[in-house]
């Protein structure tokens, strides 16, 4: 079983990784995570024996602001973190988990109950090898990170929403060859 000690330091070999945390204070994001991809896909291109940085489309930090869910607060929130960011040159998506309810679904088609805090979301996404999200001192990692090592894509019960994941895995594997999807039981390679 990795530990939190391996999967941090795997994470920090991608250079915006370390640098996002390095500026965490100056982030300022209530309940803030940095989540996802930029995380496990860090992991799965060491063991691929690539750069760190590869096929990260993006770097994933949510919040949570319950005060304000107006999409307007969220953009002040995201033009804070591009400045803070700037010179990373990488594009960086910014989520107040406060309203993901308010879009989910007229954006992916799906209902989508409102949450109490950031590690809720962290919870839901569609695939629970991906269900991580870090902060500085801090790994939250509720399914168990042996599911990120070991490559292993199921469909998230907490997110039952089969089209979705799916296409998330699809592409996934599509990048990293080696991941096994695994539908009710069956794999797929």
């Amino acid at each position: 079983m990795p530990t939190t000690e391996r999967f941090v330091a795997d994470i920090l070999q991608n250079v915006n990784n370390r640098t996002i945390l390095e500026r965490w204070k100056d982030l300022n994001l209530t309940d803030g995570w940095l989540v996802a991809g930029c995380l496990f896909q860090t992991v799965w291109n060491l063991q691929a024996q690539r750069n760190p940085e590869d096929s990260i489309k993006d770097y994933d930090l949510f919040y949570f602001d319950s005060s304000n869910t107006s999409e307007t607060a969220e953009q002040k929130v995201q033009a804070h973190t591009d400045h803070v960011l700037r010179d990373l040159g990488i594009k960086v998506e910014v989520t107040n988990q406060a309203r993901v309810h308010l879009w989910y679904q007229s954006y992916f088609g799906h209902p989508y109950k409102a949450l109490r805090n950031s590690s809720d979301g962290i919870d839901r996404f569609l695939i629970p090898a991906t269900c991580v999200g870090v902060r500085p001192d801090e790994l939250y990692a509720p399914n168990n990170l042996g599911l990120i090592y070991d490559g292993i894509l199921a469909p998230n019960p907490l997110t039952p929403h089969r089209d979705l994941f799916q296409r998330k895995a699809e592409s996934y594997q599509a990048r990293w060859s080696w991941l096994k999807i695994l539908v009710q039981g069956e794999q797929s390679q």
